[in-house]
């Protein structure tokens, strides 16, 4: 038995009886899991490739195949589909971000430090937000994208990271113990900063249609929620013209407050009031705020992605410290 003998007839077959008995059943009746990468997409949703390869060979050839009979995996079945003019799509569950984890680890800490069910109403609310664009694209995502089951299993990996637990450890990352370990030293702030993640991605204002280069660059293993309303609010061209004009009135220089470096006097005219603002409070430390004058710094471009370049964000003052020190 090859994939060689399944037809596109038959392949459009299989996602008809996909569609009438719904995913679950389709899979249970044909003895197949959920696919973890490899998707047929066809008129808009998303299927379960081996699934339907398996049960398209029974149309094919009178014979199903079954689990068992993929020995070549995912990719082969995609090549072959593929072949036969169908649109296959690599998703992969991304990697869960700092972000995300913090969320999750807020449930268990709240939770006495154990895993949450997947019928939990608590963990099924966070698997709806997250499931909203404001981290992942909406683009790269498969059916099981952060669903309850999955958001579960984060809080075990979180659960069975803590130094009391005596069982045996699931298999998280690197970023579940460094989130517990400063849940542990930190819950107050901690709780503070899942709070301040939960408000932005309530915020459907918070969503953009493509990705930030600033957010992707400066955040590499975080996620970058408060990063990117941080920046938006930053990017406001009322505030910075606000900021500017009354720098003027008291007599200041359009300069860096940190490094002083001057756009007009290196670019001429074309550098003339060019500036960056930057909050100087962090949206997880001040929490949804009116934005005030004297919130706001004016610094240059390089100043400011050094300081937002890791965690902890620096402060102006420490910035200003280490350019000077040099």
């Amino acid at each position: 038995m090859t994939l060689a003998e399944i037809t596109r007839a038959a392949v459009l077959e299989a996602i008809a009886e996909f569609d009438r008995l719904g995913r679950d059943e389709f899979l249970r009746s044909t003895g197949f899991g959920r696919s973890r990468s490899y998707y047929l997409q066809y008129r808009g949703r998303l299927y379960d490739s081996k699934a339907i390869a398996g049960y398209a060979h029974g149309v094919s050839t009178g014979t199903a195949l079954t689990a068992a009979d993929f020995s070549g995996g995912d990719k082969t079945v995609a090549q072959r589909l593929g072949a036969l003019g169908f649109d296959v799509r690599y998703l992969p569950n991304p990697d869960w971000t700092r972000d995300e984890i913090v969320l999750a680890c807020a449930l268990v800490e709240a939770n006495d430090w154990k895993q949450l069910d997947r019928m939990d109403g608590r963990v099924k609310d966070l698997s709806e937000l997250l499931q909203t664009p404001a981290i992942h694209s909406m683009d790269h995502r498969g059916p099981d994208f952060r669903n309850s089951a999955g958001v579960a299993r984060k809080t075990a990996d979180i659960a069975t990271s803590h130094p009391a637990y005596l069982g045996k450890k699931t298999n998280g990352n690197r970023l579940d113990r460094e989130v517990l370990d400063d849940f542990l030293a930190r819950p107050a702030e901690m709780h503070a900063l899942a709070a301040a993640i939960r408000s932005a991605l309530g915020n459907a204002e918070n969503y953009e249609a493509g990705p930030d280069p600033d957010v992707a660059e400066l955040t590499a293993d975080e996620g970058g929620v408060l990063l990117r309303q941080h920046l938006r609010r930053e990017r406001n061209p009322k505030i910075r013209r606000a900021k500017i004009a009354d720098a003027k009135r008291r007599g200041m220089p359009i300069a860096c407050e940190i490094c002083g470096f001057d756009f007009a006097r290196t670019y001429g005219p074309r550098g003339t009031d060019y500036i960056e603002c930057h909050h100087r409070t962090p949206l997880h430390v001040s929490g949804p705020t009116k934005t005030r004058l004297e919130d706001l710094a004016l610094i240059c471009s390089n100043c400011h992605r050094m300081i937002h370049r890791t965690k902890p964000w620096l402060t102006v003052e420490e910035l200003r410290h280490i350019v000077t020190t040099r």
